[in-house]
């Protein structure tokens, strides 16, 4: 058995590697051409950015030239797939309308589920290959018929919140050969494989946001939302007025222009229909129960039902226990303590132990 599990030898075992141009994707691809294995490097174009050597981005003009240099360098195939429209449909403007809705997305996540493991994993099966290998922080275990996914050993850069809506089918075709290490022993490898990406900053969260404001996207996408409405406060009174909902987030204290107030005021709600924005205390946004829908459970042998495992919210935060409960495509988990700030759109994703259990889209 080779270290990806197949019971053949590495140079039989063809492998797609889905490089950034990162550090992680990099030293995955040439980990495994050392071992052996018959390597395959790939690299999205995902969308055209003007700054093409911004060292945040992913998957531009610099980071695929940084690929297939690095695939030059150790003597493997490397192609392009232009992805910018599958992209486009399947994160930017998703990302947009979830604004739009009165939600705050997770664009990592939806590009996961899309041009990653959806059209990339497909062409890798098309190349037949035996595995589509990615730079994720994130342990694989199980057979090839029944992987489990777990908590990375460097917690700090854990991943797997960002995996949760990967299906099963997905993971048995997935490696991740970076979740045993520490981030720091990945760059140490980089650099003794002579990588010039071996202290290449990491991509942002929203790798695609070139400014410093994601608004500035959204009201180029979809200058129509900037309808002006009323900001009112829990009781009903109208405080001042707003830019376009998709401007506001839930938890938003910052740049809502309204001063004069004893005590600080956050966005607590957003009323699509009505085109309102809705302040109040902190307190306000505190909440020990979470709804959520459009759920992926990654364990049969596990039934969600009074049963007790930690949850995320935001994958910056630690899990919290609590009390998960799953009906069908819906549930709620009851937190044992309060949180600040649950937005629609975001992801509540399980836990138990280490083990990822699987996740949903919070629901208003």
């Amino acid at each position: 058995m080779n270290s990806l599990g197949f019971d053949k030898k590495e140079h039989d075992t063809k492998v797609v590697v889905a490089m950034s141009g990162g550090v992680d994707s990099s030293v995955a691809a040439v980990m495994l051409k050392k071992e052996g294995y018959d390597v395959i490097g790939v690299t999205l174009k995902l969308y055209n950015q003007i700054n093409l050597n911004s060292s945040k981005s992913c998957c531009a003009g610099k980071d695929i030239a940084d690929a297939k240099k690095i695939a030059k360098q150790y003597d493997f195939p490397h192609f392009t797939f232009d992805y910018q429209d599958k992209f486009f449909d399947g994160v930017i403007d998703n990302f947009v309308e979830s604004y739009a809705n009165a939600e705050t997305p997770v664009p990592c996540i939806q590009c996961n589920q899309t041009v990653k493991f959806r059209d990339l994993l497909s062409e890798a099966r098309k190349m037949n290959a035996d595995a589509l290998v990615t730079g994720h922080y994130v342990r694989r275990e199980g057979d090839n018929d029944n992987a489990k996914l777990f908590k990375a050993k460097d917690i700090n850069k854990d991943q797997s919140y960002f995996l949760f809506a990967t299906l099963k089918d997905q993971i048995n075709f997935l490696r991740f050969p970076l979740g045993k290490y520490l981030k720091s022993d990945v760059r140490k490898m980089a650099s003794k494989f002579g990588l010039e990406v071996s202290d290449k900053p990491d991509s942002q969260d929203i790798c695609f946001v070139t400014s410093d404001s994601y608004r500035d996207l959204i009201n180029k996408l979809k200058p129509n939302l900037n309808i002006i409405g009323d900001i009112i406060d829990i009781n009903g009174n109208i405080l001042g007025k707003h830019k376009g909902i998709a401007n506001y987030t839930i938890g938003q204290r910052k740049g809502l222009g309204i001063g004069g107030n004893n005590i600080p005021l956050y966005v607590i709600d957003i009323e699509k229909d009505k085109n309102l924005i809705v302040l109040g205390p902190e307190e306000n946004l505190k909440k020990n129960k979470v709804k959520f829908n459009k759920i992926n459970w990654l364990d049969s042998s596990i039934k969600p039902k009074n049963l007790v495992c930690h949850a995320n919210i935001r994958s910056t935060q630690k899990a919290e226990f609590g009390i998960l409960n799953i009906e069908k495509n819906e549930g709620e988990f009851l937190f044992d303590n309060h949180l600040n700030a649950t937005s629609p759109g975001q992801a509540c994703v399980f836990y138990l132990g280490d083990q990822l259990l699987g996740g949903g889209w919070i629901a208003k």
